[in-house]
């Protein structure tokens, strides 16, 4: 009997095996490396204009890859940087999209979908036409969070 189930088992092994292989997927996001990089760029833009935020980047699943408050920022922009990134992945354009539309008047339903951070400062971040994570950016007020952002997206649009 133990030999009968040690051959079953050594015949379903290749086959299980390559059940598995087939269900992995390799695709490209957001690594530390990257994440800090993006920081470190929207910081740095930060700084110049001597403005204190919450910098958040998020990888393709929207899971937090680096987060960074500078001195001084108000701790209600965590929350806020991260809904804007998660924002701006879930849905793959910026949070400024969302602004734009309520801004806009009239009756926008927008504001009844779960998730939405509607105020510009989160961006996608696109690599190769491909969306590899996002980047919140909250403390000041939405344009400025919105220069922040993007300086800090433009290292990923580099070569």
């Amino acid at each position: 009997m133990i030999s009968w189930r040690k051959t079953l088992l050594a015949a379903l092994l290749p086959v299980a095996a390559s059940v598995v292989s087939a269900q992995i997927v390799n695709k490209p996001s957001v690594g530390l490396e990257l994440a800090k990089k993006i920081a470190a760029r929207a910081e740095a833009e930060a700084a110049k204009n001597q403005w204190t935020m919450f910098i958040v980047v998020v990888d393709d699943g929207g899971n937090l890859v680096f987060l960074e408050r500078m001195d001084g920022a108000q701790l209600g922009s965590l929350d806020v940087a991260l809904g804007k990134a998660k924002t701006a992945l879930r849905f793959k354009r910026p949070t400024k999209v969302f602004q734009d539309r309520i801004n806009g008047g009239g009756n926008d339903s927008t504001l009844t979908v779960p998730g939405i951070v509607a105020i510009d400062g989160g961006l996608p971040l696109m690599a190769n036409g491909v969306l590899v994570g996002a980047l919140g950016v909250s403390g000041m007020q939405p344009a400025q969070d919105a220069v922040v952002a993007q300086a800090g997206a433009s290292v990923v649009a580099q070569p």
